[in-house]
This record gives structure tokens, C-alpha cells and sequence, in this order.
């Protein structure tokens, strides 16, 4: 079996964690919990249940919100659906950006081709939505406005708190994709004025096909169910309840809570590494703000004829686009939008950082890309 490369793509996705895997495995088989959550007439129902409903007050801890304010879904695309197609109506002004992941722009390009009107802000200089750019673009009838936290492509950091002040105050809801934020950054769902937060699972060291929509009280009221067939999760999403994946989740948040600032103060060190050993090649310049960000995702551009992903792909796992875009082979739109050409975009990196990078992992890097920097252009 040939060598794998070394796994530098997080952010697309994680392994699971072995303390999750064993907590999984105690849900699946004829001697584990392995009863319908939903079945509460008898025990093993009833044991289900009891697993579910602590991988619920899991989640909700990482980001210091209520168990019952969690609803369980498929993963942040269908958290995303359900925010934002669950709040509006035809008629309902929408703001976002044009830096979103596509489960949230095709989203909305499905509301805005049902009746919705749509506000699609642009990024300052450094890629960023500033919230006076938030503030300009609300109107009365603004019912909902959809901000990620962290860039999935540059790692970049939205003021999301100031950007829930002015939403909050002007009366519209704030709905936050906090796919590529939870385990990273403090969540404060008691002080941070967010009404709906998407969740997933398998960016957090859980498995995939899982996910949470967190939702609040002012959006409860105002959301409405986009699956149905039995009312579960208190009538918003129907659907026998996945107890191995659910408890997977609790578990890979409950350990994010535990070794948060542990994990991050390694991979700020290993970050500071690899960002200084990229950007001391020639060539090579860094996509978004340089102060405003996680550590976990840089992205980079590379001035270079002979760079190529074919290049570095065989020996380091990286992404040059979100996973989702990645199987189009287009460029990212997430660096067309910060103004990058359709050359410099199709010549950037995204290199994503976690819980088991080494330095070895970071050298070796360094010294692929280098290397194919340094490649002869072909003669053609």
C-alpha cells in the first residue's frame, strides 16, 4: 500500500478521536444502547434517550446554551437549510455575503428565487465583513441575516458579536455558521445575542452525517419545521434519531470543552511555523487579514508559473478550495471575491492545521512546497 501524505486538511474534515469511537461503539451492537430514543415505553428506549439527551447538554456546554435549544440534524448544511429556509418568507429581506460556504448561498438563492429579497455584502480589503457593512445594509422588512464565523477557506474572524448588537437591536434575527468556530473560539450563547447556530460534528473530531442547529428564543417562535413525519425534536426536525452519531457528537464537544485551550495553544505554535516558513519562499503571500483570524487555516497565494496542486498532492494533503467546491475544479469563490484573479485563485493553498499536527508535519510542508516552487517550468 502506497504512503499516504501527511494530512494537512482539517478543515475540510477530522478524524474521529479515539475517546469518541469507544463512546460510539457502546451505542452500536446487540449488547449496547442501541434502542429507538423515541420509544419510551420501555428501557431500552428509555436508555437511548437518556444518551441523547446528554450528548444535547454536551453540545450545548461548548457553547454555554440550554441542552433544549439544541436541535439534532444531519450536519451545518442542513442546519444552515433549516435556518435560514425555517425563518423567511416570501417578501423577507436577507442579508449575507459573498464569502459563504455554498450550503448557505445556494440556500438563500433558492429563498431569493421564492420571493425573498437578498443583500449580498462584499469584504473590505483584508476579507472581511465589517459590521458597519451589516449595519448599512438592513431594512425594515430584514428578517433574517446569515454570517460564518470563521472563513472554512481563509480562516478569517467575523465580528460577530458587534454584528449581533446592531442586528439585535434593529430587530431582525442573526443566524452564524459555526461549522469551522466550535472547539476554536469561545461560543458564548448567553451573551452573544446569536439566535440560530449551525454545528458540526465530524470539524470537531466527531463522526459525519451529524450535526446541531442551536436556536434561540427570539427564533423559535418564527422557525418552521423543513422535514417532517412525526414532530421529533420539539416538531423541527422529524426523523428517527441517529443515537451512535448523536453521542459521537456529545462526546467530540465534550472533549473540545476540556482541551480547547490546550489544543489551540499547540497548533498557535505550529501556525506561527508554518505561516513564517511559507511566507519566507518567494513568491508566496498570505489570502485574507493577517491579524484576524483562528490559527487552524491559512491560505496562500504563490506567485510562481510552475506551481501546481499536482505538485504537492502525492506528499502533503491540502485543499485549494473548500471540499465542497473542490470536486468542480474551479476556482475558489470565496478569493475571487477578495479580488484574487482566476489565476492567483487556481494557485492558492488552503493548509488547515489540528489536534494531531506535529512540527515534522509542518517542516515537511514547508520543504513540498518549496520544492515545487522550485520545480523547472515545463517547456511546451
Amino acid at each position: 500500500m502506497p504512503t499516504l501524505p501527511v494530512y494537512l486538511d482539517y478543515a475540510a474534515t477530522t478524524p474521529i478521536d479515539d475517546h469518541v469511537i469507544s463512546a460510539m461503539l457502546a451505542c452500536m451492537g446487540r449488547d449496547a444502547v442501541y434502542g429507538n430514543p423515541a420509544s419510551s415505553a420501555h428501557a431500552y428506549g428509555q436508555q437511548a434517550r437518556q444518551a441523547v439527551e446528554l450528548a444535547r447538554r454536551q453540545v450545548g456546554e461548548l457553547i454555554n446554551a440550554p441542552g433544549e435549544d439544541i436541535v439534532w440534524t444531519s450536519g451545518a448544511t442542513e442546519s444552515n437549510n433549516l435556518a435560514i429556509k425555517g425563518c423567511t418568507r416570501p417578501g423577507d429581506h436577507i442579508i449575507t455575503s459573498v464569502l459563504e460556504h455554498k450550503a448557505v448561498i445556494d440556500t438563500v438563492r433558492e429563498q431569493q428565487a421564492a420571493g425573498c429579497e437578498v443583500t449580498w455584502l462584499s469584504p473590505d480589503e483584508r476579507g472581511l465583513i465589517q459590521p458597519q457593512t451589516v449595519a448599512s445594509a438592513l431594512r425594515p422588512n430584514t428578517r433574517l441575516v446569515s454570517l460564518m464565523w470563521v472563513n472554512n477557506e481563509l480562516g478569517t474572524l467575523t465580528d460577530v458579536a458587534e454584528i449581533a448588537r446592531r442586528v439585535q437591536a434593529h430587530g431582525a434575527l442573526l443566524h452564524v455558521d459555526a461549522a469551522q468556530a466550535a472547539g476554536k473560539v469561545e461560543i458564548d450563547l448567553a451573551q452573544a445575542g446569536i439566535d440560530l447556530l449551525s454545528l458540526s460534528a465530524h470539524k470537531l473530531y466527531g463522526p459525519k452525517g451529524v450535526g446541531a442547529l442551536y436556536v434561540g428564543p427570539r427564533a423559535r417562535p418564527v422557525l418552521r419545521a423543513q422535514m417532517h413525519g412525526g414532530g421529533h425534536e420539539q416538531g423541527l426536525r422529524s426523523g428517527t434519531l441517529p443515537t451512535h452519531q448523536i453521542v459521537g457528537m456529545g462526546a467530540a464537544f465534550a472533549q473540545a470543552s476540556a482541551q480547547m485551550q490546550s489544543d489551540n495553544r499547540q497548533i498557535q505554535a505550529l501556525s506561527q511555523r508554518l505561516r513564517e516558513g511559507l511566507l519566507a519562499l518567494p513568491g508566496v503571500s498570505l489570502n485574507g487579514c493577517a491579524e484576524q483570524r483562528i490559527p487552524h487555516t491559512l491560505n496562500v497565494c504563490f506567485d510562481s508559473p510552475t506551481f501546481s496542486m499536482q505538485a504537492v498532492a502525492g506528499r502533503i494533503a491540502v485543499s485549494s478550495t473548500s471540499a465542497c467546491n473542490s470536486a468542480s475544479a474551479a476556482a475558489s469563490h470565496v478569493l475571487l471575491a477578495l479580488g484574487l484573479s482566476q489565476a492567483q485563485a487556481l494557485s492558492s493553498l488552503r493548509v488547515s492545521l489540528g489536534r494531531y499536527s506535529t512540527q515534522a508535519d509542518v517542516d515537511r510542508a514547508i520543504a513540498v512546497i518549496n520544492d515545487a516552487l522550485q520545480a523547472p517550468a515545463p517547456f511546451w
